[in-house]
């Protein structure tokens, strides 16, 4: 039988051939992030369809090839500092810190993955997944309101969103550092919603919308209500 890391080694190069994936440091990072490791037991078997899998409370974890595009689409570098609003169960923020703090790169040139999650049960299960896997040194997971953002640690150089918004929340655009970037889906719960990527220079924001998505809704002050 075919064993999961090959599954993975599989899919990943079928994210290259179609054009999914085209950065090296992406295309490593999400080679060596056991998917497996971060859904519920019961569906490892399943870590590599690329489709969403169902996780806890209602909560899903992105495809892999929505992880790769929004990878690609934040232009993730060594050394930067990223929020992840929507910890989930903490697949994502590995593949992000595999990027931005390699294990390779000294640790004064590392970068860190602060990731929020609202609901109890996933920041427990997200925990655990990375604590595991051994990224509990290059990610934080917070408890909390991601539609405010995390100021104690702003202004961020990468500002990742993992559920939709009705509109980009005033908190997050704050706290995107000048020359940031921030990817984030944006429109109507449980419906199509647009993935737009959004660069700060100086107080101007330019926005462009790369293509259609679905998310859960992002719940919260400046979200949709739980």
């Amino acid at each position: 039988m075919e064993s999961l890391a090959d599954k993975r080694e599989r899919l990943i190069k079928r994210l290259i051939e179609e054009g999914v994936l085209r950065r090296p440091e992406v295309i490593n990072a999400m080679l060596k992030v056991p998917r497996e490791e971060f859904v519920p037991a019961e569906l490892k078997d399943h870590a590599y369809m690329d489709s969403p899998l169902p996780s806890l409370d209602g909560q899903t974890i992105s495809a892999p090839h929505m992880v790769a595009m929004m990878c690609e689409l934040l232009d993730l570098k060594r050394g930067n500092n990223l929020l992840e609003v929507g910890a989930g169960t903490g697949y994502h923020a590995a593949v992000c810190a595999e990027i931005v703090a390699p294990l390779e790169a000294p640790e004064n040139g590392r970068g860190h993955v602060y990731a929020i999650e609202r609901l109890k049960t996933l920041v427990d299960f997200a925990n655990r997944n990375l604590q595991r896997c051994g990224y509990a040194d290059r990610v934080t997971i917070i408890e909390g309101d991601g539609t405010l953002g995390y100021l104690e640690r702003a202004p961020f150089d990468r500002i990742l969103v993992t559920a939709a918004a009705p509109r980009i929340p005033p908190p997050l655009k704050i706290q995107l550092k000048d020359g940031g970037r921030m990817v984030i889906p944006v429109g109507e719960a449980y419906s199509i919603q647009d993935l737009i990527v959004v660069e700060r220079t100086g107080e101007n924001f330019k926005e462009w919308t790369y293509g259609g998505c679905v998310f859960v809704p992002l719940c919260g002050k400046y979200g949709w209500s739980p």
